[in-house]
């Protein structure tokens, strides 16, 4: 790597936006190389950070967000146009589910781009990909001007790490090697409640909450990204009050948590829970996103008159909404609040999970009982990473204790997550071990990072719901749309030369594919398990029947 500066007090920008990524607590950036990009990526190559080459742009996107979900930040290089271009769905999913991830991206030099109106990978013109990411980001930056680019490179970090939003980094290549003088970071300005407005809502939320006869508080993901999980529980335990989370928000509390009700997500939850939560006549939702599927596809019945919503962009209580009142300061008045301690005895709680159900070891697997196994197969050291559909839905139930974590984008619902997102967990939490839960479909889509396991030494535990195609999908309009080529995916091992995978037909495959999971050797474990078409988890068939039922009422005029 190139010196960090001379005496002067000069330094090298791509010196410097390394540097920055690394007091910024990121140690490795993923990405896939391209001639406009390949300067910055030996600078990688030759820093303290590692750079993490993936199969394909967006196996390295899906691998910054999780990442940069455990750890704080992450980062994914790729190239100008055609490597920007394909990362812009993984940048949205980080926008829509609050992920700080920073996109690094080469381009041609200002010298091209002057001399050539037509170069290769362009689009439209030359700044037409800066303007997409500018949709797609809290901040974005060109470095066009080398006495501005370190002021740009903070600028767009310091946004990324505050807003938990991605940010871009468009670097023309011959930017890289410019020497400029170092300046201090800008300093970022206090965030602070106006006191005033603070103490009015804490003061209306903590009467309503001593009086409600059944409040209910919500767990979001917004105490995660920002760090207010340590106050967020100290409220939950002086208070006693039960406590739930929904789906993006699972893993936000150990599910052994005497006041946990369990999982919140209108009618594909457990009905009991659904009836608690909606029975409330205080809920108290902390930086949760009420997106459809956290709402259970719209079987919700919450009434906002009947809710405390604390975000980091808005607080409300009941129909009041405070203005300048930040989601940490709020959170740390409620974890303080003088309110009388309730003991709640008849609240709904998760099943337990402590023993491997019976059975025949000849019978055909099912979803239900892949899932009831697995609850009694997860250990502490394992994160749990869910793809959408109903490897996501299945997971409602399963029980996620202290030490682990469990990843989805439970929002975005971008099929093809969870394989490099295990990479991205496994580099973020290296005494930890990636459980991947995805369908055939998705497995499809970015399978092969399964390459970029092997390649780093990495181990995850891989459970592909093989059924021949879109089960979630087949369930809305049906057609031969929905159906894929059924591979024999316990065969790619031989193709990739490491790993080991188990075909999983009955329940007694699926224990001996478990026990052998356990045993790691440094290599990924696949389990191909062939599902019926259309089996489906017990949280669909919730879902289902509860659609079904609001449609007979519809029809009938009694809903």
């Amino acid at each position: 790597m190139a010196a960090q500066g001379d005496a002067a007090g000069m330094v090298r920008v791509g010196d410097y936006l390394i540097e920055r990524l690394r007091a910024h607590g990121v140690a490795h950036v993923f990405g896939v190389p391209g001639d406009f990009v390949l300067g910055f990526m030996k600078d990688l190559e030759e820093s303290p950070l590692t750079l993490i080459t993936t199969c394909d742009e967006q196996g390295a996107g899906f691998a910054a967000d999780a990442y940069a979900r455990l750890r704080g930040l992450g980062a994914v290089c790729v190239t100008y146009g055609v490597g920007g271009l394909k990362v812009t769905n993984t940048t949205g999913q980080a926008y829509a589910e609050e992920s700080p991830v920073v996109v690094i991206s080469g381009a041609p030099s200002l010298s091209e781009r002057r001399r050539h109106p037509l170069i290769h990978h362009k689009v439209r013109t030359y700044d037409t990909q800066h303007k997409v990411f500018q949709q797609l980001t809290a901040a974005a930056a060109v470095l066009d001007t080398p006495e501005n680019a370190l002021h740009e490179i903070d600028r767009v970090l310091d946004a990324v790490r505050r807003l938990k939003r991605p940010g871009y980094i468009e670097v023309p290549r011959d930017i890289v090697d410019h020497q400029v003088p170092r300046v201090p970071p800008l300093p970022t300005p206090p965030e602070a409640s106006d006191p005033r407005t603070l103490a009015a809502a804490l003061s209306e939320a903590t009467a309503w909450i001593a009086g409600a006869r059944q409040p209910v508080i919500v767990l979001g993901v917004e105490l995660s990204r920002f760090d207010l999980m340590e106050p967020a529980m100290r409220f939950v335990d002086r208070s006693g009050i039960p406590t739930t989370v929904a789906l993006l928000d699972k893993s936000a509390i150990d599910e052994r948590h005497p006041s946990f009700i369990g999982v919140y997500a209108g009618a594909l939850g457990r009905r009991e829970v659904q009836e608690y939560v909606e029975g409330s006549d205080c809920l108290i939702r902390l930086g949760t996103l009420p997106t459809d599927i956290n709402l259970g596809i719209y079987t919700a019945h919450l009434d906002p008159a009947r809710c405390i919503d604390a975000t980091h962009d808005r607080l409300a209580i009941g129909l009041h909404t405070y203005e300048g009142v930040r989601l940490a300061d709020f959170v740390d008045g409620l974890a303080w609040a003088d309110l009388p301690r309730r003991t709640v005895r008849d609240h709904p709680r998760p099943p337990a999970a402590d023993v491997a159900p019976t059975g025949s070891p000849d019978a055909s697997i099912t979803v239900a009982d892949l899932f009831r196994r697995l609850g009694a197969f997860l250990s502490d050291d394992l994160i749990v990473l869910a793809d959408p559909g109903d490897a996501l839905f299945a997971a409602i139930d399963l029980p996620i204790y202290e030490a682990r974590d469990f990843l989805a984008p439970a929002f975005y619902a971008s099929l093809g997550f969870a394989v490099p997102a295990a990479i991205g967990a496994q580099l973020a939490r290296p005494d930890e071990r990636p459980l991947v839960l995805v369908g055939d479909g998705a497995f499809q889509m970015t399978g092969m990072e399964l390459s970029t396991c092997a390649r780093y030494g990495l181990d995850p535990i891989v459970i592909v719901l093989n059924n021949g195609g879109y089960t979630t999908e087949r369930l809305i309009i049906d057609g031969a749309f929905n159906d894929i080529q059924r591979w024999d995916y316990s065969k790619l091992p031989e193709v990739i030369g490491a790993g080991r995978a188990h075909r999983v037909e009955t329940a007694g495959d699926l224990d001996r594919a478990l026990a052998d999971a356990r045993r790691r050797d440094g290599q990924f474990v696949l389990l191909d398990v062939r599902l019926a078409k259309l089996d489906v988890s017990p949280a669909l068939r919730r879902l289902g029947a509860s659609l079904q039922q609001a449609a007979q009422g519809r029809a009938t005029g009694d809903g």
